[in-house]
């Protein structure tokens, strides 16, 4: 049954083959961005215009909707101020609108999928690992009272009233991974978009619900390489719905989060033509230290890539540092990874990786964290560039 599960997600998601320890280079990949674009809707919720949020409800699942998915990432440091880096996502995919028809208590239109990475730069070392389970017998599902988010026994948890604070927990034993973190928010919840509406695009129905906490103090431990790690540092939580969130011209994203030592944290996108590569949508938020939000027009920011990196087993091509200036916010900053290869080659090949950042503004130097995800680079890879 789990194994049924497992293709039948996969379809959906426009991803096939296995991992890297498998099949080197893999050849076999299919456009992403296809699975969250239009394609049969019927029956589905769709994102089309603002809404009022009904907190903390939102807080849980949205299974009307095709797509949503619940992400972590955080940089953090040992006592020794040793860096290391985690993703944690929750993915929900819907199969159908409706709940089969069925007496069964397996029975289910959801799919869950789960996403589990720790990086080690001093170590050189990113590794990877997923999980899948259909949405009944409680095997994987979310809640908003209490908010919990859960695949097995891999789970986001509230310890306290509300969202504000709670906790991260995985384990991957067969990659030696596993992550402990208790987490706080240090600034409120951020509406992205226009009060959660995330426009994607000027089609109807190609945008998403958007919330996040874009600075939370975490606190735990780490496991790598079988070595455990007490750890603390900063992290940042997003949660995001929709149908139809792409259009057709769509190729991939880059996405980037950016936590700077002044306190001011960004998000900023760019979605990718599949032509030419340009960009098709851009947005953005800017959050101050003491938590009040602007959202970022398109034509506020520039994104400019600096330097590629090649991976040697899908043969992708990623952009690898970033220059990216905000005049109206005087900001001039540089951002590069902190380990080159963070490619996370799951069921799903995409780039998702931590970042440190350099920069300007008026009042002197700037640094900071960050995560930045790359998806669709894969999928536009040659033939002959993968097998290089």
């Amino acid at each position: 049954m789990k194994r049924g599960v497992v293709l039948v997600f996969l379809t959906l998601l426009a991803a096939c083959g296995a991992d890297e320890a498998a099949v080197a280079p893999r050849t076999d990949f299919v456009s992403v961005a296809a699975a969250l674009a239009e394609g049969e809707v019927a029956g589905f919720a769709r994102v089309e215009a603002p809404r009022p949020l009904d907190l903390p409800a939102d807080h849980g699942a949205h299974p009307d909707f095709r797509t949503e998915w619940w992400y972590w990432t955080g940089n953090l440091e040992d006592e020794s101020g040793r860096p290391f880096a985690f993703q944690l996502t929750f993915f929900r995919s819907a199969l159908a609108p409706r709940r089969p028809a069925s007496a069964s208590a397996w029975a289910s239109n959801q799919s869950w999928m789960a996403h589990l990475a720790i990086c080690d730069p001093e170590g050189g070392r990113h590794e990877a690992s997923e999980r899948f389970a259909r949405g009944a017998l409680g095997l994987a599902g979310a809640s908003a009272r209490p908010f919990r988010v859960w695949l097995e026994d891999w789970r986001a948890e509230a310890t306290a009233e509300g969202i504000e604070r709670h906790r991260l927990v995985a384990r991957a034993a067969d990659r030696g991974l596993e992550l402990e973190l208790e987490l706080e928010a240090l600034k409120p919840l951020v509406l992205q978009g226009e009060g959660g509406f995330s426009p994607k695009g000027e089609g109807p129905g190609n945008a998403s619900m958007y919330l996040s906490f874009t600075r939370l103090a975490a606190r735990g431990a780490i496991v790598i390489g079988g070595r455990r790690h007490p750890v603390r540092g900063r992290a940042w939580m997003d949660h995001e719905w929709s149908t139809s969130v792409l259009g057709p011209e769509v190729a991939g994203w880059d996405w980037f989060s950016i936590q700077l030592d002044d306190g001011r944290d960004l998000m900023l996108f760019q979605l990718r033509d599949r032509q030419d590569g340009g960009v098709v949508h851009a947005d953005g938020t800017i959050v101050a230290g003491d938590g009040t939000s602007r959202r970022l027009a398109a034509a506020e920011f520039t994104i400019e890539v600096l330097r590629r990196w090649r991976s040697p087993v899908t043969g992708a091509t990623y952009p690898s540092r970033w220059r990216l200036r905000l005049p109206g916010e005087g900001l001039d900053l540089e951002l590069e990874p902190l380990v080159a290869d963070q490619e996370m080659r799951l069921s799903v090949a995409y780039w998702e990786g931590a970042v440190g950042c350099r920069g300007r503004s008026p009042e002197g130097e700037l640094t900071g964290r960050g995560f930045v995800e790359l998806v669709g680079y894969s999928e536009t890879a040659t033939p002959a560039e993968r097998s290089r």
